[in-house]
């Protein structure tokens, strides 16, 4: 096999008219990647010498798109086919002597492998040109290509110029060539637009070439490309079937694979079990045996092994063993949730360390918050962490009680083994110490003429006597904490 240099040239001038669009159609998303950006990943993988992106439309915002690519960009004024996007190259390969990977920007679903397999066959039988074709159901729309027995390449027509039994061949191009680029510069120049789109084909420069050859690709899905949002979601669709199949291979179950979508970031132990209605976004990590949904959204987070996430929202979060969070939890970013938690119905989480064993059932609001082990969270409670400027911190030791309806004001910090009683109000930098009983009860207030801001709303006010009280509390073996309540009321 002979080795030469490789260059790649990526089609990426047109406007996509049919997307109806402002945005180049190359700059669409697929998943969590723009149809560019996904076949440039793929292209890079054969470790080209240069990478040239052919750009016309809207070529700003894809220079910017691809700003972190090692990528050359040459610019098309018009556009005037792809065998005049081609003609771009003419001063910039001058003096090049390779191979020159021609693929359209829309065609992102090719494989690595595919690519690979046309650059070796290219090289093994070097003709001036060898085309990725593919055998197809329905050729609508796709240029045809007839070949011999030796997939020796006798003619390419585009679907516009066929003739009504030319159309039944179900050979098509999918827009991908290898060509050894002095063969292509040689005749270049002399492409016409004698065709029905008045257009320069670089179809047309194959049929000027001396030797050209096909090759089929295994999948035809591969060569699919993207001309508006139906064939965008079909790709997408083709995508996260990849994807599904190939985890289900590992060992990964779904329990209903239409319904569910993930991203090729996504990492999945075996044994998982993925349920209807169920999304996972960005980098993520998931254990063996945890069971996602139904009805989950998880993006970018890590959840450990035997874990159950119920009709909940996990976002850049991190969960440890043997956690249950749900139904309809919210764990926020830079949430940290220790092993064998339950963040139970309605509970919201954000920026918060939960220590492991930690239990808030029901209906509460963690924020900005450090709790210890061991700690129960009563329904209703909530973390006041904002004060109208900033926010701030609430501490809580390990095995202490929140009642229900408590309200604790950042910043604050909770000893051990403490228990707030149910409706209390705790105001900010009061000290709890470890081992007591908190009950406060507030008295109503009333400030004639207060409005946000004046002067009387920015002067700290002292508690009214008796409002706040801390009782030291410690339970003897065989004592019974509400008679000890019921002592202390009385």
């Amino acid at each position: 096999m002979a080795e030469r240099d490789l260059a790649v040239a990526i089609l990426a001038a047109g406007k996509g008219t049919r997307m109806r669009s402002q945005l180049p159609k190359v700059l669409h998303k697929l998943g969590s990647l723009s149809l560019i950006e996904r076949l440039l990943r793929t292209v890079l993988t054969l470790k080209p010498q240069r990478c040239l992106v052919i750009v016309g439309y809207g070529q700003e915002q894809v220079r910017r798109a691809l700003q972190e690519y090692p990528v050359e960009f040459v610019e098309q004024a018009q556009q005037l086919g792809t065998g005049h996007a081609v003609q771009q190259l003419l001063p910039v390969l001058e003096d090049f002597q390779g191979d020159l990977l021609v693929v359209n920007g829309d065609v992102p679903l090719l494989r690595a492998e595919t690519l690979q397999a046309l650059l070796e066959r290219h090289r093994q039988v070097q003709p001036d040109v060898t085309l990725l074709s593919a055998q197809v159901a329905d050729p609508y729309g796709y240029g045809r290509v007839f070949c011999d027995a030796q997939q020796r390449i006798l003619e390419l027509v585009e679907e516009r110029d066929c003739t009504p039994a030319q159309r039944q061949n179900r050979r098509i191009n999918s827009g991908v060539y290898c060509f050894h680029w002095p063969a292509l510069a040689r005749v270049l120049p002399r492409l016409g637009r004698n065709n029905a789109q008045q257009e320069y084909y670089l179809t047309e420069a194959v049929k000027l070439l001396d030797t050209a050859i096909a090759l089929d690709a295994e999948d035809a899905r591969e060569i699919v490309g993207i001309n508006d949002r139906r064939q965008l979601a079909q790709a997408y669709q083709i995508l996260q079937d990849r994807l599904k199949e190939a985890w289900m291979e590992a060992g990964v179950t779904f329990v209903d694979p239409d319904s569910v979508s993930l991203e090729e970031t996504v990492e999945l132990a075996p044994d998982v079990v993925i349920e209807p209605q169920t999304h996972l976004r960005g980098v993520c990590r998931i254990g063996p045996r945890t069971r996602l949904g139904p009805g989950s959204w998880i993006e970018s987070s890590t959840i450990g092994s035997d874990c159950h996430i119920l009709y909940s929202v996990v976002s850049h979060s991190q969960i440890g063993d043997r956690v249950w969070v749900g139904p309809y939890a919210h764990v926020r970013p830079h949430s940290q949730i220790g092993d064998g938690c339950r963040i139970g119905n309605f509970v919201e989480i954000k920026n918060a360390q939960i220590g492991s064993h930690t239990n808030a059932a029901h209906l509460a609001y963690l924020g900005d918050a450090k709790l210890g082990s061991q700690v129960n969270i009563g329904a209703g409670t909530i973390i006041a962490n904002y004060d109208g400027q900033q926010k701030h911190l609430t501490e809580i030791g390990d095995r202490s009680k929140t009642g229900a309806n408590s309200v604790l004001v950042a910043p604050l910090k909770v000893g051990s083994d403490v228990t707030i009683a149910a409706g209390s109000t705790i105001p900010a930098r009061y000290p709890v110490p470890d081992d007591c009983l908190v009950i406060a009860r507030a008295y109503p207030v009333v400030k004639p003429g207060w409005r946000p801001g004046s002067a009387a709303a920015g002067r700290p006010q002292p508690l009214p006597t008796g409002s706040l009280r801390v009782y030291p509390l410690r339970l003897l073996p065989g004592q019974d904490l509400k008679q000890e309540l019921e002592r202390f009321a009385r």
